[in-house]
């Protein structure tokens, strides 16, 4: 485990994790994680506020009905994740929801197994 993840799973409570460090059941939840240690290593925000961000996101969920059994905990990250990109000035939520939709649109035309590219035609009108 490099230093940096190191410290993130020393900072933030409830990283699922074992002897070695953070787990992740899929690709995506490793690449949420990779992209807060980035965005915390360019100092947009503090360990200390990213995990009062995420308990606080974790909290909002749980009110809705989440069971709360550690299976959801990446989807929090990366509800905290863009959160904080909006409020820190760095993406607002209508660019977040436009890439995304922009990144559906490719994903559906791109064979399985073949890299995803984004295009112009990909953000629409």
């Amino acid at each position: 485990m490099d230093a940096a993840a190191a410290n993130a799973t020393k900072a933030v409570p409830g990283i699922p994790r074992d002897s070695d460090g953070p787990v992740f059941r899929e690709p995506w939840e490793a690449q949420a994680f990779a992209m807060a240690l980035a965005l915390h290593a360019r100092g947009l925000f503090s360990w200390n506020e990213w995990a009062a961000a995420l308990a606080d996101e974790i909290r909002r969920a749980q009110a809705k009905g989440d069971p709360d059994n550690g299976d959801t905990y990446y989807r929090h990250w990366l509800a905290t994740l863009e959160r904080l990109i909006a409020a820190k000035g760095v993406a607002s939520s209508q660019t977040q929801h436009r890439y995304r939709d922009a990144w559906d649109h490719a994903a559906d035309r791109t064979p399985h197994g073949s890299p995803i590219e984004l295009r112009p035609e990909d953000f629409g009108s």
